[in-house]
């Protein structure tokens, strides 16, 4: 990776904090934008991913910490399962902000510069991005509106 930037949402725990070994052991600069440090060393932007307009400023600091940016992971997520109406609409809300409006907030303040060092945007979905679940309504709409996004933001980008 030769020093490339990469920023990881989420990156300091679970899928975030392999995907920031990955990247360090590669020779990449990891960045992580999460409420909770990740591992010793490596830089990071405390941000709550379910305020957009943070995450945009959150992105927009790294971006200008790290001299520009050659990749983004969207590894950042939360679930809380259970029936639609036994599910408080703020978590319900909170799951739907960070999964999916989180990430296109990141995407869109992170674009310019990707787009200026031809960098790379992996967005974390899931299975149930594809298939629907019951006890799972707010993941599932996220999820699947991650995959909406992505395939659009593909051929937005394309070329």
């Amino acid at each position: 990776m030769n020093g490339a930037a990469v920023l990881v949402t989420g990156g300091s725990s679970g899928l975030g904090a392999a995907v920031v070994t990955a990247v360090a052991k590669a020779g990449g600069r990891p960045y992580v934008l999460d409420r909770q440090p990740p591992a010793d060393g490596v830089e990071w932007v405390e941000c709550d991913l379910a305020d957009t307009r943070a995450a945009e400023a959150a992105t927009r600091q790294v971006v200008e910490r790290a001299g520009g940016l050659t990749g983004l992971v969207t590894a950042a997520g939360m679930d809380v399962p259970g029936r639609l109406a036994d599910v408080p609409g703020e978590t319900w809300d909170r799951i739907v902000a960070i999964n999916l409006l989180g990430t296109a907030a990141v995407v869109r303040a992170a674009l310019p510069a990707l787009e200026a060092t031809h960098g790379t945007v992996v967005t974390v979905a899931s299975t149930l991005g594809v298939k629907a679940v019951s006890d799972a309504t707010a993941y599932c709409a996220a999820k699947f509106g991650v995959v909406g996004f992505t395939r659009a933001l593909a051929a937005e980008t394309a070329g």
